[in-house]
C-alpha cells in the first residue's frame, strides 16, 4: 500500500538563525534614578546585580512598536522579505492584551499576512522556546522562514516603589529570522518547567481580583476603601511583578547550570568548542557563577548586556546576542550556547550557529 499523500510533507535536515535585529528604547534610567523610588544606592545595585542602567520605553511606544523595529532589522540582515515568512512568533509577558496577539498585529505591520502568528508566554525563556518552535517548523517543511521576536515593556508591569524586582527590569525587543540550512545550525533544544515553584516570580494579583476590586469601588463610591483589602499596596490596582529573590537566585545558579550542560551534550559539543555564551540577562552574579560551573575557557565570549540594559525578560537573549556580534563581528559563524530561565518556572536552552 502506498503512503497517503497527506503523510508525504517535505522535510529538511537543518535550520539556522539567518539574521538578528534589536530595538532599544531611548530613555536611559540610571541606578540613581531608581533610588528616587526605593531605599537603595547605586553601589548596592551594582554589587548585587551588575546593573548600571536600563532602557525604558516612552508612554507612546508599545510592545508591538519595539517588536517591529527589531523585526525589520532581522529581516533586512537575513535578506528575507516579510511576505516570505511562514510564521511569526512573539514571546512576551507585557503585551497589554490577552487577545488579539501581539504577533498578529506585528505580522500585519510587516506585511507578513496571511502567515500564522501567535504569542508565547514563557517569560525569560520565551525566546528560546520560540527558537525551538521555529527550528521544528522549518525542519518539518511547515514554514520556509520563521520570525521569532522577544519583546517586553516591563515598565508597564512594575511598581517602581517595590524592591524585589522593579529595579532590575528594562524594556526592549530582539528578533531572529530562522530558515533552512545545509548544515546543522540549531541543536536539539533542552527545555521544560517546574510549576511547583510558579509563585516565586508572579503578579501581585489576578485580573479577576482587579475586576472585583473595581466593582467594589464602584459600589462603595470610594476607590481607597475598596482597595484597602489589598493591604499596604492596595492603591496599586493593576497587577505588577514580584519575586522571591533568594529562591530564584538559588534555582538559577544550581539548576540552570545543569540545564546548560545538558544542552551542550544534546549538541555534541564541549565548552571549548563554543565561541560565545549568551545566558538570560537576569543578574551578573548568576552569569558569573554559571561561567564557573560550566568551566568555560577564557576564549568564550560571555554576553553581559545586563550592565546597560537590565533584565528584559524574553528580549534579553536576542538583545545580548545582537550586541555581542556588533562588538565582536569575528564571532559570526561560531557556536553559541544560549539559555533562558524565569517565571513559571520555565527554562530553555540550545546551541546555535551565530549569524
Amino acid at each position: 500500500m502506498s503512503t497517503p499523500a497527506m503523510l508525504q510533507a517535505p522535510t529538511r535536515a537543518h535550520s539556522r538563525v539567518l539574521g538578528l535585529g534589536a530595538y532599544r528604547p531611548d530613555v536611559i534610567v540610571t541606578n540613581d534614578d531608581v533610588c528616587q523610588w526605593i531605599e537603595s544606592s547605586d553601589e548596592w545595585i551594582r554589587q548585587r546585580t551588575g546593573i548600571v542602567t536600563r532602557h525604558r520605553a516612552k508612554a507612546d511606544v508599545s510592545v508591538i512598536d519595539m517588536a517591529e523595529g527589531a523585526a525589520r532589522e532581522a529581516l533586512q540582515k537575513a535578506g528575507i522579505e516579510a511576505s516570505q515568512l511562514g510564521a511569526v512568533i512573539v514571546s512576551t509577558i507585557s503585551h497589554p492584551y490577552a487577545t488579539p496577539s501581539a504577533a498578529a498585529a506585528l505580522a500585519d505591520r510587516l506585511g507578513a499576512t496571511p502567515a500564522p502568528a501567535f504569542d508565547i508566554s514563557a517569560a525569560c525563556a520565551g525566546y528560546c522556546y520560540g527558537i525551538a518552535q521555529a527550528d521544528a517548523l522549518v525542519r518539518s517543511g511547515t514554514a520556509d522562514y520563521v520570525l521569532v521576536v522577544g519583546a517586553e515593556k516591563l515598565s508597564d508591569v512594575i511598581d517602581n516603589t517595590e524592591r524585589t524586582i522593579s529595579f532590575l527590569l528594562g524594556d526592549g525587543a530582539g528578533a531572529a529570522v530562522v530558515g533552512p540550512s545545509d548544515v546543522p545550525g540549531i541543536s536539539p533544544s533542552v527545555w521544560g518547567s517546574d510549576g511547583s515553584k510558579w509563585d516565586v516570580i508572579s503578579m501581585t494579583h489576578s485580573l479577576n481580583e482587579v475586576r472585583e476590586i473595581s466593582l467594589a469601588a464602584e459600589a462603595a463610591g470610594s476607590l481607597a476603601a475598596a482597595a484597602a483589602d489589598l493591604g499596604e499596596d492596595g492603591h496599586k490596582l493593576w497587577p505588577t511583578l514580584r519575586q522571591d529573590g533568594p529562591s530564584v537566585f538559588r534555582w538559577a545558579v544550581w539548576e540552570m547550570a545543569k540545564t546548560a550542560k545538558r544542552a551542550l551534550d544534546a549538541a555534541g559539543v564541549q565548552p571549548e568548542d563554543l565561541a560565545a555564551f549568551v545566558p538570560h540577562q537576569a543578574n551578573m552574579r548568576i552569569i558569573d557563577e554559571m561561567v564557573k560551573q560550566l568551566k568555560l575557557p577564557e576564549s568564550v565570549a560571555v554576553a553581559r548586556d545586563i550592565a546597560d540594559a537590565g533584565n528584559t525578560s524574553a528580549a534579553s537573549i536576542p538583545l545580548a546576542t545582537h550586541r555581542l556580534l556588533q562588538e565582536n563581528p569575528q564571532l559570526s559563524g561560531g557556536l553559541a550556547l544560549q539559555i533562558g530561565f524565569g517565571a513559571g518556572l520555565v527554562f530553555g536552552a540550545q546551541v546555535i550557529v551565530l549569524p
